[in-house]
């Protein structure tokens, strides 16, 4: 008796924001469900990472992981779209290789593999292969655009005094809302970081300084390692 290969299958948003565009959740799921009835899936568990970036690890996506440990034999991992896998050339890789690990045989009909819904770069021939590599590539590609259009956007605001995001340490919001102004207290601290800086100071040292003299954070706690690091890279403060 011949049984239909089973599809487990994955969703994947960055933001909340997509629940609204084509690539939202709902959207995707109805995608790999249309596309395993097509194939003749028998679609079984579906997992879902919520506001995970594509450049996000694996180690860091639990519903990806769980998603590749539920394939058996024969299975197919089904995506809406190949970049839900991720928008990193390497990671996508890793989790390719991963999901064909999980059932290691010479049988083809019994091969794990990742199968996109929207039909990119499915198949074993060194085409298909060339597909799925230059998908990975525009993918990420595309992340980096939109990386550097925020960044830019950013620049452009913090240049007009316009808030940009969170307000950044050392600054708080003008009588308008909308300015930003120097916060005279966190002015202090900043240029306390400075100067240590410039004399050599390590970050721990730093971080053990300020919460000797009773510093504290804008939420009123002490200082932590990773905070002053986070601190020294925002303002970019010479060593």
């Amino acid at each position: 008796m011949t049984t239909n290969p089973r599809a487990i299958g994955y969703l994947r948003v960055s933001t909340d924001a997509q629940a609204e565009s084509g690539l939202g959740l709902d959207a995707q799921r109805a995608a790999i469900t249309a596309a395993a009835a097509r194939q003749g899936y028998v679609l079984g568990d579906v997992f879902t990472d919520a506001g995970v970036s594509g450049a996000t690890p694996l180690s860091e996506r639990p519903a990806l992981t769980a998603a590749i440990d539920a394939l058996h034999r024969g299975d197919v991992l089904i995506v809406a779209r190949r970049d839900r896998l991720g928008r990193d050339v390497i990671e996508v890789a890793l989790i390719e290789r991963l999901v064909q690990r999980r059932c290691r045989t010479s049988s083809a009909d019994k091969r794990c593999y990742v199968f996109s819904a929207a039909g990119e770069g499915n198949g074993d021939d060194a085409a298909s292969l060339f597909q799925r590599r230059m998908l990975d590539c525009f993918a990420e590609y595309e992340r980096a655009l939109i990386a550097q259009r925020t960044r830019a956007a950013l620049r452009a605001k913090r240049a007009r005094g316009e808030r940009a995001g969170n307000v950044p340490f050392g600054y708080q919001l003008a009588a308008d809302g909308v300015r930003l102004e120097p916060a005279p207290d966190e002015q202090r601290i900043i240029a306390a970081i400075r100067e240590l800086r410039a004399a050599g100071c390590t970050l721990r040292r730093i971080t053990d300084a300020l919460n000797a003299e009773g510093l504290t954070t804008r939420r009123g706690s002490p200082w932590r390692y990773q905070y002053v690091a986070n601190l020294v890279a925002a303002q970019q403060l010479a060593a």
